[in-house]
């Protein structure tokens, strides 16, 4: 089964300006944990079903949404530096393949503009800034764009060490694209550092949870969770989800792949709301390992930067295509017609070899 890798991010690397690959491609630290993410997904091996009627494979998905596939866009920043159409191209292809996407606080374009290409559902993330007037009104505007349900980011109080390299040469970024999202909500005057506003909230706790569900009347999602006891944590305080996350190796190094926290997480939950995953998913049969363990919903974050990186729109959707192709035609192999006959017994985690 091919991966969406090897050519296609050789492609993007030649694509991009080098410091932004840097950007997209990094770790923090020694990258240990961004090594390590596709490998965990590869250590787990099927336990097929024989003997069904698999002719009609299903992948459709209802979850803060109705979607065609569990396979997802995360959040990102300034998609404009991988792609001239930036978050609008991300959009497209979200829509064109049926796939549920997450938009980034971290946009280069409008929410209302993103919106009203996907016009229907779906998800905004949410890093609760330093101004937390700043987060509440754009979580409303979220809202009143059509947004579904919240991400908030909970793996990021501050920004992730990453060793420089070797050059001075900030992202080739304007304010007027890092700002896009947020522009009309920053005081006029009387700021010396309109960044420190917009920076992360390193003091936000899960009290953060009912504020943002009770400013926008969405549920959220509370993203980078790795131990069981910290998802119970968050839906105990009113996460209406949780996602498995480490932040693709840029915040805390050495943190668990997402592919070996991912059973504690689900058996913590225990059913009462649903697990999403991220990390290190470069094909079908990762997906499909993910969903058979418990996960409602898999993400993709570099390969659609490659793609965009590659062929704006086109590259993206093509990438989500493929690995939902490879999901639909792995399930039917295993013995599954649609996600509910995706189970634990599907899965057996081996040693390393």
């Amino acid at each position: 089964m091919p991966l969406v890798e090897g050519s296609l991010e050789a492609s993007a690397k030649a694509a991009l300006d080098p410091d932004v690959w840097h950007y997209v491609n990094r770790g923090a630290g020694g990258d240990v944990s961004v090594d390590e993410a596709t490998a965990a997904w590869r250590r787990y091996r099927f336990r097929p079903r024989v003997l069904r009627d698999v002719r009609r494979v299903e992948t459709d998905l209802d979850l803060f949404g109705h979607w065609r596939t569990p396979i997802g866009i995360a959040p990102s920043a300034f998609h404009r530096l991988y792609t001239p159409d930036g978050e609008l191209a991300t959009a497209a292809a979200a829509l064109a393949c049926g796939a549920p996407m997450v938009l980034s606080s971290r946009t280069t374009t409008r929410l209302e503009e993103v919106a009203a290409v996907i016009n229907g559902p779906w998800w905004f993330q949410v890093y609760v800034m330093r101004e937390p007037s700043i987060t509440a009104a754009t979580v409303r505007r979220a809202r009143d764009a059509g947004a579904s349900a919240l991400v908030l980011t909970g793996d990021t109080p501050y920004v992730g060490y990453v060793p420089p390299t070797g050059t001075a040469r900030p992202l080739p970024l304007t304010d007027e694209l890092a700002l896009a999202n947020v522009a009309e909500h920053l005081p006029a005057a009387g700021v010396d550092d309109i960044w420190e506003l917009i920076d992360q909230d390193a003091g936000i706790t899960t009290d953060t949870i009912g504020w943002l569900a009770n400013e926008s009347g969405l549920p959220v999602i509370v993203k980078g969770i790795l131990r069981g006891d910290e998802a119970v944590r968050c839906v105990e305080a009113g996460a209406s989800g949780v996602w498995v996350s480490n932040h693709g190796g840029r915040q805390l190094d050495r943190a668990l792949p997402t592919a070996q926290a991912l059973p504690d997480v689900v058996n913590a939950i225990a059913g009462q709301v649903p697990v999403i995953v991220d990390g290190g998913i470069r094909c079908g049969a990762d997906a499909l390992a993910a969903l058979a363990l418990g996960a409602s919903a898999v993400f993709l974050g570099r390969p659609v930067i490659w793609g965009l990186a590659t062929d704006g729109q086109a590259g993206a959707e093509r990438v989500v295509a493929a690995v939902t192709d490879q999901l639909r035609h792995a399930m039917g192999l295993a013995g599954a017609v649609d996600l509910a006959g995706l189970d634990p017994s599907l899965v057996l985690r081996v040693s390393a070899g």
